[in-house]
């Protein structure tokens, strides 16, 4: 299998597995989908489903943070940092911007974004663009 054979593979999986978490409870801080998933969980639950490790964060605070910190991490964890303005593509990780000083991870899927969805209370599919600014783009690099 080639690297971009194994790429695509592992951006399937994750797209995959984030379509199959939809329905689970949203909760600050969770990492498992029975007891609950906020947006830094569900990523962490896509990446474990493609066998790529990343030293998740624990104790944010649901705002503030930055978007190199939070780059840093997915650096780590084998993602290339992609400039807001290309296009998502399935099984890349979205940073988006809800409000000035919040950060909200996304799963971009066929024809939508999977995401943990405080207000709603769940982990929901939104079909179509992206519904806050794209302020960077995680797409697996080349290994």
């Amino acid at each position: 299998m080639t690297s971009n054979e194994s790429q695509t593979d592992r951006s399937a999986m994750i797209a995959e597995m984030a379509l199959q978490l939809c329905g689970a409870d949203f909760r600050l801080h969770g990492r498992s989908p029975d007891h609950g998933l906020d947006c830094i969980g569900l990523a962490a639950q896509c990446l474990d489903a493609a066998d790529m490790t990343c030293d998740i964060p624990t104790g944010y605070s649901i705002r503030g943070g930055s978007a190199e910190q939070i780059e840093d991490v997915m650096t780590l964890a084998g993602f290339a940092a992609l400039a807001p303005d290309e296009a998502p593509k399935e099984g890349d990780i979205v940073l988006v911007k809800p409000s000035p000083i919040q950060w909200h991870l996304m799963v971009k899927t066929e024809g939508g974004f999977v995401h943990a969805h405080a207000g709603l209370g769940q982990v929901v599919f939104t079909p179509g663009s992206a519904q806050w600014p794209i302020e960077k783009i995680f797409r697996i690099g080349e290994s």
